[in-house]
């Protein structure tokens, strides 16, 4: 049994490495690397279905990371005793979501669709509760291109020259609110006290 899992392992490894090779040498060359907008509005079937492979996989792996994730956002945002076992219950709830979201893409790897868990993985940005969006949308990255609008350029104003107006000092009406204040405070505190 310890043999079989070994060999899964290593060929899951071997597997995703040309993927990770394909990254780094995405900047390779002469021309220079694309920007992050246009690489994931430009990607190939195969880079598709690694990054969901490489993100089920992640999924899977990483998904117990949402109990103390869930833990820490809840007590930062409540209290500590409501921190501790309400997180713990959210963050078991969400560790089940997020790994049936890596079950459900390593059951799809084929089928190029956009990922369900956000944030894609746990550790970006850790402050974010996680949360679930729509299952089996398909990526569709490569067939939208943005449209691009062009505005029109503003036409200059021309103004008449600004005239300054004197400035008005503000009125300071702190010791009259203090002693209507303290008036009215003796006025209730005797008032109490013959009760």
């Amino acid at each position: 049994m310890r043999k079989l899992s070994r060999y899964f392992v290593f060929f899951l490894f071997i597997g995703l490495a040309p993927i990770a090779e394909a990254d780094m040498q995405e900047g390779y060359g002469n021309a220079a690397p694309a920007s992050r907008a246009t690489e994931t509005q430009h990607r190939s079937y195969g880079s598709k279905v690694g990054n969901k492979a490489l993100n089920a996989f992640a999924n899977l792996t990483a998904g117990a990371l949402e109990i103390p994730k869930n833990i820490i956002n809840t007590t930062n945002k409540s209290n500590v005793f409501y921190g501790v076992f309400g997180g713990a219950f959210k963050g078991l709830v969400n560790m089940g979501g997020r790994m049936g979201a890596g079950i459900a893409d390593l059951l799809t790897l084929p089928i190029p669709t956009k990922p369900i868990a956000q944030p894609l993985y746990i550790w970006d940005n850790f402050d974010v509760d996680t949360s679930y969006g729509p299952v089996f949308r398909l990526d569709q990255s490569e067939e939208e291109e943005p449209a691009v609008v062009q505005a029109p350029s503003p036409e200059p104003v021309v103004t008449a020259p600004a005239v300054a107006a004197p400035k008005a000092e503000p009125i300071d009406n702190s010791k009259q609110y203090n002693q209507e204040t303290n008036q009215k405070l003796d006025a209730l505190f005797k008032k109490e006290m013959k009760k």
